[in-house]
């Protein structure tokens, strides 16, 4: 969690811009250590895998299971921080309608277009970008034709390296800094260049358009486990520790029609295998408890269903586990309050007003009891909900917040979820 110091910081703008932010149930990317708050044993472990197991050439495979509120977003978006914190590229994946699962290709376009890692900006464009000038600015000038050849020849002997992932780095190479042949125009050259990013972003091309770079073949699923050890090596190359795959909202599969759940199950069967063959490669799927009780849930796919069956059966918490399970691991109480103190710190800044004074640490000890009372504890989401809605109210004046009716706050707190998860689980994928 931030000090109050750092919180301070924040500008009028930055600050409403989290608040808003968390009235839809999301926090802000790039303020994740603001609202860390408890759970220091998962964190502890994953960061200790990071380093010392996925850093040195391990691969792992993590489920984080949690019920809707539960803060498995969040908790992802704090691995996503540790990683990069640790020198990793990470990509970070929210699987809806637009980014369906059963659709490899449609997952593995997301995957590179959420890239993020030791270069400017967001997506494997800007790192190639940030790659090509990079070479440049080694040679002072543009690279000889000479030095792109050691280049090409490198890139190429790189272990795991897919020869069109190599052919289409060094053609973009090539596009960048060898001179324009005789009767090539600009345009085309700027086409080209425009046809490997797209190839890169697992877009549309013919192969006939990919054939003058050296690629023969479009992203799909059958070398899907080439692609993403290609991307790993090429990131290990340019100096990343290894890449970390986050999947979030795995469970919106089990609202699909059967052929649509069973092709979903198969590409998460995939990447398991994937990862089981891979180096410095670690993947979460964040799930809720259905995903492994339900017949609708990985056990009604036997492929799937005999990788993971033991993840559900372990009785005791194994923080170095497959099965990060935030269900079985709430926050406490007083580090709620602790969540409650940040986010009216914050509500201040944002509206210009005392907010300390007008909801009291006593109010949100009192939101967690009353939380508690009715066996909501571990909803970290709802919490949020609850305390920036009193927030909302109470600098308006609509109401003293030590008056507020505990039961009334917490419903409509609860109906605003609820919504927010029929819009989220709508099963439109296979219109």
């Amino acid at each position: 969690m931030m000090t109050s110091e750092e919180i301070d910081g924040l500008k009028s703008f930055q600050a409403r811009s989290i608040i808003e932010a968390l009235r839809k149930g999301s926090v802000p990317a790039d303020y994740v250590p603001f609202f860390t708050v408890g759970r220091d044993n998962w964190i502890k472990f994953i960061e200790d895998d990071l380093e010392n197991y996925i850093a040195k050439g391990g691969a792992k495979v993590r489920f984080i299971r949690g019920d809707y509120g539960d803060g498995k977003t969040h908790f992802m978006s704090i691995v996503r921080h540790l990683a990069l914190r640790q020198g990793f590229a990470v990509s970070f994946v929210v699987l809806t309608r637009e980014v369906p699962i059963h659709k490899f290709e449609a997952v593995y376009q997301a995957i590179v277009r959420q890239l993020r890692g030791n270069f400017e900006g967001v997506g494997i464009r800007n790192l190639l970008n940030q790659w090509l000038d990079g070479l440049e600015q080694q040679q002072q000038d543009s690279p000889s034709p000479e030095s792109l050849a050691d280049l090409g020849e490198t890139l190429r002997n790189l272990p795991g390296m897919n020869v069109n992932f190599a052919n289409a780095l060094i053609s973009l190479a090539h596009n960048r800094f060898l001179p324009l042949m005789e009767g090539e125009a600009q345009e085309e050259r700027t086409a080209g260049r425009e046809i490997i990013f797209h190839w890169f972003e697992a877009g549309k091309a013919t192969k006939r358009e990919l054939k003058p770079f050296g690629i023969f073949e479009v992203v799909n699923k059958a070398n899907s486990k080439q692609m993403l050890n290609s991307l790993n090596t090429f990131l290990r190359f340019l100096g990343h520790q290894g890449l970390v795959l986050l999947l979030d909202e795995l469970e919106t599969v089990m609202a699909q029609s059967t052929s649509i759940r069973n092709a979903a199950y198969e590409n998460v069967r995939l990447l398991i295998d994937n990862t089981e063959q891979a180096e410095y490669f670690h993947i979460f799927f964040a799930i809720i408890p259905d995903v492994l009780l339900s017949e609708k849930g990985f056990k009604s796919y036997d492929a799937l269903w005999s990788r993971v069956r033991s993840i559900g059966e372990q009785k005791r918490l194994n923080y170095r586990g497959v099965l990060v399970d935030l269900h079985q691991t709430p926050l406490k109480a007083e580090e709620l309050v602790s969540l409650g103190q940040c986010l009216r710190h914050i509500h201040q800044i944002a509206y210009r007003w005392d907010a300390a004074a007008a909801v009291s640490d006593k109010i949100l000890l009192d939101i967690c009891q009353n939380q508690k009372k009715m066996g909501l504890l571990s909803e970290v989401r709802l919490f949020v909900k609850q305390v920036v809605r009193l927030l909302d109210m109470a600098e308006q004046g609509e109401i003293p917040a030590e008056n507020l009716d505990l039961g009334e706050n917490i419903i409509a707190s609860q109906q605003e979820m609820e919504q927010e998860k029929l819009e989220q689980l709508q099963p439109s994928w296979d219109k």
